[in-house]
């Protein structure tokens, strides 16, 4: 063998092999093929925090193949990714593998083409050991931080929690914002609409610049708008222009795949990689908006064939970040002229987001003309406006428009004014007030968290998506949709010449796919605060991650940066052997039951947050029930805890029988006699009525009436029944095959019984065999 190639990824392997001649040999190594042991430190802190690496059980017949084949090989070429990851599992393999120095060479791309591998094959170099000592640098860091802190969690929280330095910080955001929307109190204004009459069929909606405070002024206002004239008092039309956004990095692709596409974040880089091991887009992580002469060039070439010469303006984009890598491109299609891939549906919608951001950045900008209508009101000095929008020129607007987080009441851009002049009349159709409440700060999707974590500085391409699923799966946050509640607001009505008022009603709050931090997280949270403040401060950790960068530039010494953290870190967990679990977890007593003088608690358990009515030792048990969705411990009064145990509760009867709510190991659900039925999501077992819990009573009937085919009287625990895969027929608990050409609605009891055995008798038979064998 002349050459052998390794990379971290089959797919890439495949990609690769492509484009290299007969004597290249490529080869995958799944990814790291060592790491820091699973059990134990695995860092000698006595011996300049020296870590001890393992091979993983999984990935020895790997090595040994490997090791095989490059003592056959005259080169080896790593070729894994082009960052610090991608530089330590090259360095990893080097070393496990024994490699030669001499016959050894480290090749870098950012694109998986042809011309990228033959040019990278061209310019070898060495492994690069201060990215391989920033990667070390940050693995060990975290490891001592969640081996040291996750067990002081276990002792003084509960069992199973972990810490960490980004993921700590993370849920810290979290938080913080439920607590503002918590605190925050809405406070309303009045905005003030008009809609006049421009004839030819046409009409002119126009606002009010400043909104009314208050309903009474509300109502004086169109009050003294009764029998005024409006008229148009000037007209401003001037010129603007859009600019495009710059191509993708990892964060804002993974931002708008999630506003446009509904992807998370890890799905939307799951989907990302295998575009990249495809040789369909340039590398997937990367913090830098920079292109490459060469593609700036190829898309000013497709532009121009698809659009026209007008369309191109080339552009090369500054990164704001400080960080930023510019040698690293953002990401981008690695052919502009294939506006589309093959694959699955979302390998093709995320390619065509990625090929339309990128192809957008080097369009023109899309000329504009702003038109703006100031309107006199005769009675009074207020003025309404209405502004309008035409696009004269579309330049990039034809292909791409970036989204954004903000929720807003307005109901889009501006739309196009009707034709007006100076001083014309404008009799009204009709004018509104209508009441508006200011919002509380939003809650954190998984993309503008991963966008406020990017402002801080904090993480970094690579590490966006494990944080996300691991305070998701340590049960720190949740993410889910809920219901919005109904709220009143007032609507004033000034229409021919007089004015109404209305109460309506509004669905707001309802959230979808939102970050919500559990009972624990906010526990967990404020014990780092109080006790280990720098690991969840956003300017120790962001200034952390510049210390892991100045070690990848060669500038600090990274045995340096980790004795500086661990001298300040281990004391203080040495300090928190002297706290009492009692001190650390939320134990709030919220009151005296009003009925039986028992003392009512919120607490914190193993399975979750709970309400508690009684103390443990009295004569009297405790009784128990869990939080509701959306109640926190800190925050729960005593009314809100009594109304928890009010199931199960009676509801109303049905065929003679009561009807009781209740909620069980499985949920909700409403049980008739000795029958349970389940409720549905949306509703509510503490205020769901008789005629509602009917309603699912013979809801469930009915399916499972469809579900029976056939019965037989003479023995009940045989039935022909319909499943999600077509009907079967059940014998006691055996669920048998109805064999092809078999009429379900005609087989008899003994053909089912038969059908049964001759099951049974194929599966002793099949059993049998596999323990002779």
């Amino acid at each position: 063998m002349k050459h052998l190639v390794i990379v971290e990824s089959p797919a890439k392997a495949k990609t690769i092999e492509k484009y290299l001649g007969k004597d290249f040999t490529v080869r995958s190594s799944y990814g790291h093929i060592r790491d820091l042991p699973e059990k134990g430190l695995g860092v000698d802190i006595e011996k300049n925090f020296t870590p001890t690496y393992e091979i993983s059980p999984d990935k020895t017949a790997i090595v040994k193949e490997l090791k095989k084949m490059s003592k056959e090989a005259e080169n080896v070429w790593l070729a894994t990714d082009d960052d610090r990851e991608g530089e330590a599992i090259s360095w990893h393999l080097k070393e496990s593998l024994d490699l030669d120095d001499s016959k050894t060479k480290r090749i870098v791309f950012r694109e998986i083409t042809k011309n990228a591998i033959l040019k990278a094959i061209q310019n070898p170099r060495k492994i690069d050991i201060d990215l391989v000592n920033a990667q070390q640098a940050r693995r060990i860091l975290d490891r001592l931080v969640g081996y040291e802190l996750s067990p002081v969690l276990w002792k003084k929280v509960k069992s199973g929690l972990s810490a960490g330095r980004v993921q700590s910080v993370a849920v810290r955001l979290i938080v913080e914002r439920e607590r503002e929307i918590e605190k925050f109190q809405a406070t309303s204004t009045f905005k003030i609409t008009a809609q006049f009459e421009v004839g030819g069929g046409k009409t002119l909606i126009a606002e009010l610049k400043d909104k009314i405070s208050t309903e009474t002024e509300a109502q004086a206002f169109l009050q003294s708008c009764i029998g005024a004239k409006f008229s148009i008092k000037n007209l401003e039309v001037k010129p603007a222009k859009k600019s495009p956004a710059p191509p993708f990095t990892t964060s804002t692709l993974q931002q708008e795949a999630s506003r446009k596409l509904g992807f998370s974040v890890a799905q939307t880089m799951t989907i990302a990689q295998k575009l990249y091991e495809a040789g369909k887009i340039t590398y997937m992580r990367t913090d830098s908006t920079n292109l490459s002469q060469e593609a700036i060039g190829a898309a000013a070439k497709e532009i121009e064939k698809a659009f026209g010469k007008n369309f191109v303006q080339s552009r090369q984009y500054k990164t704001k970040s400080e960080t930023a890598q510019e040698a690293h491109e953002a990401i981008r299609p690695t052919d502009f002229s294939a506006h589309q891939v093959d694959g699955d549906r979302n390998e093709q919608r995320l390619y065509e987001l990625i090929w339309k951001r990128a192809i957008a950045s080097q369009m023109a900008d899309a000329q504009l003309e702003r038109t703006i209508a100031t309107i006199d009101i005769s009675t009074n000095p207020a003025l309404f406006f209405a502004e309008g929008e035409v696009i004269k020129f579309e330049g990039f607007l034809k292909v791409y428009l970036e989204d954004t987080d903000e929720e807003t009441d307005e109901e889009g851009t501006s739309k196009m004014l009707p034709p007006l002049r100076v001083g014309q009349d404008l009799p009204l159709l009709e004018m509104k007030a209508l009441e508006r409440f200011s919002r509380p700060p939003a809650r954190y999707t998984e993309a503008s968290l991963v966008k406020k974590l990017e402002e801080l500085g904090i993480g970094r391409p690579s590490t966006y998506a494990p944080t996300i699923s691991t305070i998701l799966k340590r049960g720190y946050v949740v993410k889910e949709n809920r219901e919005g509640k109904e709220r009143k607001y007032q609507e004033i009505t000034l229409k021919n010449g007089k004015i109404s008022a209305k109460t309506k009603t509004e669905i707001v709050g309802s959230e979808k796919a939102k970050l919500f931090p559990t009972d624990v997280a906010m526990v967990v949270n404020d014990f780092l605060q109080n006790h280990f403040e720098s690991i969840v401060d956003y300017s120790f950790t962001a200034k952390v991650e510049k210390q892991f960068d100045e070690i990848a530039e060669g500038k600090q010494d990274w045995v340096k940066m980790i004795k500086n953290f661990y001298k300040d870190f281990h004391p203080k967990i040495e300090e928190t052997e002297e706290i009492k679990k009692s001190e650390v977890v939320a134990h709030r007593e919220l009151g005296i039951h009003p009925e039986t003088g028992e003392k009512v608690f919120a607490k914190l358990g193993k399975y979750g947050a709970y309400v508690q009515i009684g103390e443990a030792g009295s004569d009297k048990k405790p009784i128990f029930a869990k939080l509701k969705k959306g109640q926190f411990l800190e925050t729960i009064t005593l009314q809100e805890a009594l109304e928890l145990f009010k199931l199960p509760r009676e509801v109303g009867s049905y065929e003679g029988k009561t009807l009781t709510v209740a909620i069980g190991r499985f949920g909700p659900y409403v049980k008739m006699g000795n029958e349970f039925f389940s409720l549905g999501k949306d509703d509510d077992p503490y205020s769901i009525t008789e005629e509602r819990a009917i309603e699912i009573i013979e809801a469930k009937r009915k399916a499972d009436s469809e579900k029976t085919i056939k019965t037989f009287p003479e023995n009940p625990e045989v039935q022909v029944l319909n499943g999600r895969y077509g009907a079967y027929i059940k014998v006691g608990k055996q669920n048998v095959k109805i064999p092809k050409g078999k009429e379900p609605k005609t087989l008899t009891l003994e053909e089912c019984l038969q059908l049964a055995q001759e099951q049974n008798d194929k599966e002793k038979t099949k059993s049998g065999s596999k323990k002779k064998s």
